[in-house]
């Protein structure tokens, strides 16, 4: 676990410029304020121009008893691209996978979401910070927090 947090302080300390129209890989972190339950989980930026990425990502929610597995289908638009603090929008399909306690049948729901966010854009490595809501039988509130590093 050492070695972890070594490397990623390490990657922390690179300040270079970030180089546009990279793809970034990242994690994350979170709280599902409708459900009161806490989230983790991943996500890919793949630029598809100067403006716009695709933004693919899955969380696990710990929840009590079961399980709860979301993948997003989003696209994210940079609304400063070269700033060194972005601002971003975006969207898309999102997919739900509830499954009970001790086995039986599981339910797959499918939504959209929307979100917003602001995004460090120093260095290899990229704090961010966002807000989502989805919308599925009934809408939730996520506030996630993240890094994204800068694929080579």
């Amino acid at each position: 676990m050492r070695k972890t947090f070594l490397a990623l302080a390490v990657l922390l300390a690179v300040s270079g410029p970030a180089a546009a129209q990279r793809s970034h890989v990242g994690v994350h972190a979170g709280y599902d304020f409708d459900r009161d339950v806490a989230l983790a989980g991943g996500q890919l930026s793949l630029p598809l121009s100067r403006f716009v990425e695709l933004y693919p990502s899955a969380d696990v929610y710990f929840v009590s008893s079961g399980s709860l597995l979301g993948l997003n289908g989003d696209l994210k638009l940079r609304l400063r691209p070269g700033a060194p603090l972005q601002t971003y929008v975006g969207g898309g399909v999102n997919f739900l996978s509830a499954h009970p306690q001790g086995g039986g049948p599981g339910a797959t729901d499918t939504g959209w979401d929307l979100f917003v966010g602001f995004e460090s854009r120093r260095g290899y490595v990229h704090p961010y910070l966002e807000g989502r809501v989805q919308e599925h039988t009934r809408s939730v509130f996520h506030l996630l927090g993240g890094l994204n590093i800068t694929l080579f």
